[in-house]
């Protein structure tokens, strides 16, 4: 499976962007899969997850009620609405596909990874 992220961008505090995360080369509509990201000299950190139908969902508390993972598998797409953004947001998204249906928060059992998409928050 290959994943691209796509979306990302510079937005002022307060405003939104949605990224989504498209797979090819064969379809990941059995596997959960997550977004991460990373800012600027720190480490990788579990952003939201996504059970392969839709049916459970994972938020990190810093992004809860903010953001909103959702999935589109005839699209083969996952996506990420993020709303009320902070500078602190500001970092490089990526989006990670799991081997199991339901996963969970850590980076070492998502199997395959695309490449990040820079999210930049002004104040």
């Amino acid at each position: 499976v290959q994943l691209q992220a796509s979306g990302g961008g510079l937005v002022q505090a307060g405003g939104s962007l949605r990224l989504a995360c498209a797979a090819s080369r064969r379809t990941f509509s059995n596997n959960a899969v997550a977004w991460f990201r990373q800012a600027p000299g720190q480490e990788r950190e579990f952003v939201a997850s996504i059970s392969w139908n839709g049916g459970r969902t994972d938020y990190a508390d810093s992004v809860k009620g903010r953001f909103s993972i959702s999935r589109d598998n005839a699209k083969n797409t996952v996506y990420l609405q993020m709303d009320s953004l902070r500078p602190e947001d500001t970092a490089v998204y990526s989006c990670a596909a799991n081997l199991r249906p339901v996963g969970g928060r850590t980076a070492g059992e998502h199997r395959y990874w695309g490449q990040g998409t820079l999210v930049t928050v002004s104040s």
